[in-house]
């Protein structure tokens, strides 16, 4: 049969393996969020909420749908093109 200890041994190793994954996804989702918060003029604590069941979706309806405290950035591109030239009010004299 199998050896008690040994399957301690083995649960004990799954179990920390799965909190390492664990950890690792769950700062590859708040990390993100952080930026995002903190980008849009929110709190970043607010990526936390994702910890909780069904935060990532709350969160996202909050981004949707939030006012953000952000001044959006002059859009860099073509300058714009010269006016055309105004025609003279008066006719020319000879």
């Amino acid at each position: 049969m199998h050896d008690p200890q040994q399957m301690n041994g083995i649960i004990a190793a799954v179990i920390g393996f799965y909190l390492v994954f664990l950890v690792v996804i769950m700062a590859a989702i708040i990390v993100p969020f952080w930026f995002i918060f903190k980008k849009a003029g929110f709190s970043p604590w607010l990526a936390l909420i994702n910890m909780v069941p069904l935060g990532p979706l709350i969160l996202l309806y909050v981004l949707a749908f939030a006012e953000w405290k952000v001044i959006p950035a002059p859009q860099i591109g073509w300058p714009p093109p010269p006016y055309p030239p105004q025609p003279p009010t008066f006719p020319p004299q000879a």
